[in-house]
């Protein structure tokens, strides 16, 4: 049992950061149809950078908190005005080819920034872990659950209440009916790229001090994100939220009881298996997945 709860923990945690990763991906998704896979450089960015403010600058936690967001912000802002914005034409392929070259770029910047080294930082709150029929729970994976959850109301209530979320949502249905009857298209997508961007830098801020963060767990993180989206249905908030919890529970289950290098390949099975037996997700619907061009 106690070995059992441990391996729950664990999957709970990184099933967490998977769940706001696939929340990053739906934001962008929401706004746009692109898929940015270019998601889980964000969390990298997050990481490193919090702890470039934290211990190398040596501000305080709220500043640095605030300052890798907007930084984060402003690496998305500035993704989207120099590679999205130009293009004349809205072919989505070659949106998402970009959002690839832009994960390898910001990935070497990172590497030429911080090195090979991975990087942590202390726990939010100090104290001794939790024991849970003998099973260890750290005080930082509350952190992390309460994050996850603020992060699921908001962007819950920012698409579902909000106008501001709503002209997103129908930027992505159809964008020249979105503009027909005011809708500045244009900046949603800007928008929609900043908090991204920041969603994923909230879940490496997190995920650092319990999880070495180093330069290329960009790639590996956005399959990952993007695995728990497709499972729960592109553009499902809950439908993500979801899928990051059961991919990041079986991953753990596999690496404990059977073998740790077959866990990465947990996700990328119950994608294949998804798009092939139900491609709109667990929360999707047909109808849905076809006014979308993906």
């Amino acid at each position: 049992m106690t070995v059992f709860l441990q391996f729950l923990f664990s999957g709970l945690t990184v099933g967490a950061v998977y769940a706001l990763v696939g929340l990053g991906f739906n934001i962008i998704y929401n706004a746009t149809s692109i898929i940015n896979l270019a998601q889980g450089e964000f969390v990298v960015i997050g990481g490193l950078v919090m702890w470039f403010f934290t211990q190398s600058v040596q501000l305080p936690f709220l500043p640095s908190l605030l300052l890798t967001l907007l930084t984060a912000g402003l690496i998305a802002l500035l993704m989207e005005r120099l590679t999205i914005k130009p293009l004349k034409k809205t072919d989505l392929l070659l949106m998402i080819m970009i959002t690839v070259a832009v994960s390898i770029l910001l990935r070497g910047l990172l590497m030429f920034k911080f090195g090979k080294e991975p990087y942590v930082y202390d726990p939010f709150t100090a104290g001794e872990p939790l024991q849970i029929h003998g099973a260890i729970l750290q005080q930082q994976t509350l952190w992390i659950f309460g994050i996850t959850l603020l992060c699921i109301v908001l962007i819950y209530l920012f698409f579902s209440r909000t106008l501001l979320g709503k002209a997103m949502r129908a930027c992505a249905v159809n964008p020249t009916a979105a503009k027909l009857v005011g809708i500045n298209v244009e900046r949603m997508i800007m928008i929609s790229f900043v908090l991204s961007a920041a969603m994923g830098a909230l879940a490496g801020i997190a995920i650092t001090p319990v999880s070495l963060m180093e330069y290329d767990k960009g790639p590996m993180l956005a399959v990952k994100g993007f695995s728990a989206a497709i499972m729960g249905g592109l553009g499902r908030g809950r439908g993500s939220v979801l899928g990051g919890f059961i991919i990041g529970i079986l991953e753990s289950m596999t690496a404990g009881y059977l073998h740790s290098g077959l866990k990465d390949a947990v996700a990328l099975v119950i994608m294949l298996a998804v798009l092939f037996f139900k491609p709109a997700g667990l929360f999707g619907s047909k109808a849905m997945l076809q006014l979308r061009k993906f």
